[in-house]
């Protein structure tokens, strides 16, 4: 019996990253010699063993035969006579189809270590085709890897796997698990670039697919009311660290765009509203977690109100904190402020400009939730006039502390003059 690690482990020790988790081979063993050396079982569709001090994964070398579509369709075969050699085929990636034996002995069949320093992501072989979900691993592995690019084999033979329908046997727990990983990812713009690139994304998000195809002016940058917009807004959610349903909820937010009649291009008016239907039928097809649904309407909804926010009157501005209910759900407002900072700097040239909503919204939120609602709800003898007395204060409340901001950046100007 002999035990290897291999995957993304070896992979990130050659990169000189950190390793997360290691996974392990055992090779030449039956689960039999596993469980009389204390591994305990885990794996339901192959045999997996956790090791007993140390708690690792340890698989028993296997190869596998596509009975299906999909990517449940297979079976698996594991015995002491498959191969290291074998149960590396079947892997994803040359670069995670490398091995590193007990003794540090490296073991690369199929060229990994070169493609690592090549920078390159290459499929190991033609089973690459018999799982979707591969495809969906090659753009995430993209958005992580920012100076990889993809062989241009495989971006053909991803092509003809969507071409062929494979892509369409995609369950949503597996696109919602990828795609929500890749946007944690250092460059989640180059995720979406691949999947557009192989035909994929037409598949699985046609509703962000038809935001590359919308028709600009010929004196229109395109990365200003396009597809090319959303990819630099949520490369912008990255770098500034933003959680998941605020990157995915910028991902969404121009999805209205799309859907813009002929007649009222370039200026897209009126495309919050019409991205809410899209952005709704994007969330029940992935079946994403509520908190990233939820927050991905808010913002699709209110981004254009929160980017006109300077223009706001004391009064408009509270009505919005009001309708968004920030007062109750503050966090909630700060993240769609969050997404609309991003969508305001997702264009070129304007990541270093400061954004006016970014500014104006959280201390009117502080100035607003700072109201004593018990106190006037108090003071009112007839009930039905809490909600406009406590709309009179807010608004005084903000009005005060916006005014002292404005005062207190003129005051130097004055003073210069």
């Amino acid at each position: 019996m002999r035990i290897f690690s291999v995957g993304g482990a070896v992979r990130d020790e050659l990169l000189g990253l950190p390793v997360q988790d290691r996974d392990f081979v055992v090779v030449g063993a039956s689960p039999e010699d596993l469980l009389a050396r204390g591994f305990r079982p885990v794996g339901r569709n192959f045999p997996v063993f956790l090791h007993p001090v140390t708690r690792e994964e340890h698989a028993l070398a296997r190869t596998e035969r596509k009975t299906g579509h999909g990517y449940a369709g297979f079976v698996f075969h594991a015995s002491p006579e498959v191969t290291l050699k074998e149960d590396l085929a079947r892997r994803d990636l040359t670069i995670n189809a490398i091995a590193r034996a007990e003794d540090g002995t490296l073991i690369d069949p199929f060229g990994g270590i070169a493609d690592l320093e090549a920078r390159i992501l290459r499929h190991v072989g033609p089973a690459f085709a018999e799982d979707p979900v591969r495809i969906l691993r090659v753009a995430r592995f993209a958005a992580r890897f920012a100076d990889f690019s993809v062989a241009p084999e495989t971006m053909a033979l991803m092509r003809r796997m969507v071409d062929d329908g494979e892509a369409d046997h995609l369950v949503a727990e597996r696109v919602w698990q990828e795609l929500a990983r890749g946007l944690m990812e250092a460059a989640p713009s180059r995720m979406i670039r691949i999947l557009r690139g192989c035909g994929a994304l037409a598949r699985l998000l046609p509703a962000l697919d038809r935001l590359f195809g919308v028709p600009q002016r010929a004196d229109y940058h395109p990365e200003v009311d396009t597809g090319e917009h959303v990819l630099l807004a949520v490369d912008c959610a990255a770098q500034k660290g933003f959680s998941l349903p605020v990157r995915f909820a910028v991902l969404l937010h121009d999805l209205g765009k799309g859907l813009t009649p002929v007649a009222d291009l370039p200026r897209h008016p009126g495309h919050e509203a019409r991205g809410l239907q899209p952005v709704e039928e994007v969330c029940a097809q992935l079946r994403a977690p509520a908190e990233c649904r939820d927050l991905a309407l808010l913002v699709t909804a209110c981004h254009g109100d929160i980017r006109r926010g300077a223009k706001m009157s004391v009064e408009t501005i509270v009505r919005l904190l009001e309708r968004t209910d920030a007062l109750r759900r503050p966090q909630r407002f700060l993240r769609l402020l969050e997404a609309c900072v991003c969508d305001f700097h997702g264009r070129q040239g304007w990541q270093d400009r400061p954004s006016p909503s970014g500014e104006l919204f959280p201390p009117a939120l502080e100035a607003a939730r700072s109201v004593d609602a018990a106190a006037i709800a108090r003071a009112c003898n007839d009930k039905a006039e809490i909600p406009a007395r406590l709309h009179e204060a807010r608004v005084a409340a903000v009005a005060a502390r916006l005014g002292r901001i404005e005062a207190s950046r003129r005051g130097p100007a004055h003073e210069r003059r």
